[in-house]
């Protein structure tokens, strides 16, 4: 650890292993069956002034008339098409991620039955091939919104791919972050895998960091992806006058509780942002900036909100970037894992 008190490769305990029983946290709870978790807390929430309200409401809409040029050209036309088309489908199968989920057996270390690219991550590391990756949706949504990028993980090779249901009704993003340390114990405890990988959506990103930053998740969690999670809030929040939302306002208490102190942070972060986020705005908002955090911001163009999730590019890197992981979190061949940057996106 150096003079300014973050954490360096040198100083990340050895990699993981597959363990009988691992240690638990005081957060610990008996494995249940993985599925819609009612988060019905809710707490008191503080009053906005009016005015405040007002600015937020006529920000947001002033942020939406600005993409419309964007969406007049080639490239963002076809970005709305295909969020549309998303968005119709999601709406088909949503029912359907309102069914608890089972959870897999995730202790195969054969090659039976398994492609070309299955097999090559299994023998070439067992580790990456192994560790369990929550997916966890956003706001009102479901686990159906991470159906195309969990059958893509599964097919590069990724033996535990668990969905994580929380419930639609959920209005308190620090109490929706205990459940999920909740979630993430349990996981640890049936695979014996003492860290995982998180992939978020939207709210769900917002929730994952809370557990990271807030409520010592870094011991838990080994990388953290977020898409279109809003980092620094939406000025959309200000539409709807419930908690959730005020929490979402940039300048929150939430917001402002995140930009604190983070020194010593293990978790390694990965937020994909993009230009066409009709939900994030601004869209910058989706960045996460954090002198504490080892962070790298992707900007994705001319993709919705609802397409991240299953956008080809994301999801090819994502699989990529999580098989090609040391235990620090740092690639083990940069050149295999070309994720792009802000500045060269």
């Amino acid at each position: 650890m150096d003079g300014t008190g973050c954490r360096h490769a040198d100083d990340v305990p050895p990699r993981a292993r597959r363990v009988p029983l691992p240690r638990m946290s005081a957060l610990s709870v008996p494995a249940p069956t993985l599925g819609c978790v009612p988060l019905t807390r809710r707490l008191g929430a503080a009053s906005v002034p009016a005015g405040a309200t007002v600015a937020g409401i006529g920000a947001a809409v002033t942020g939406l008339l600005r993409d419309a040029p964007r969406l007049l050209t080639p490239s963002g036309l076809r970005g709305g098409v295909t969020e549309l088309m998303w968005c119709s489908a999601h709406v088909a199968m949503y029912p359907w991620g309102l069914v608890r989920e089972e959870p897999e057996p995730s202790d195969r270390y054969h090659l039976a039955g398994l492609g070309p690219v299955q097999r090559g991550l299994l023998a070439g590391d067992v580790e990456a091939a192994g560790t369990p990756i929550l997916l966890l949706h956003g706001m009102a949504d479901n686990r159906t919104i991470f159906r195309t990028l969990r059958r893509r993980l599964r097919r590069r090779g990724f033996q535990s791919v668990i969905t994580v249901n929380y419930s639609q009704l959920t209005n308190d993003v620090r109490g929706a972050a205990r459940l999920l340390a909740q979630e993430i114990e349990a996981v640890v405890a049936r695979t014996g895998f003492e860290r995982v990988h998180v992939v978020a959506h939207s709210l769900g990103g917002l929730i994952a960091r809370y557990y990271v930053q807030r409520l010592g998740g870094d011991e838990r969690v080994h990388t953290l992806v977020t898409l279109g999670s809003p980092h620094a809030g939406s000025l959309h929040a200000h539409l709807l006058p419930v908690q959730l939302c005020r929490q979402l306002r940039p300048g929150s208490d939430l917001m402002t509780e995140l930009t604190l102190d983070a020194r010593g942070c293990r978790t390694r972060f990965v937020a994909y942002w993009s230009d066409l986020d009709q939900l994030i705005v601004p869209h910058e908002s989706a960045r996460l900036d954090h002198p504490d955090l080892t962070v790298r911001n992707v900007a994705v163009h001319n993709v919705g909100h609802l397409a991240l999730p299953r956008d080809g590019r994301v999801s090819h890197e994502i699989a990529t970037l999580l098989s090609r992981l040391d235990h620090a979190g740092h690639s083990v061949d940069a050149d295999v894992v070309p994720l792009r940057t802000d500045s060269t996106a």
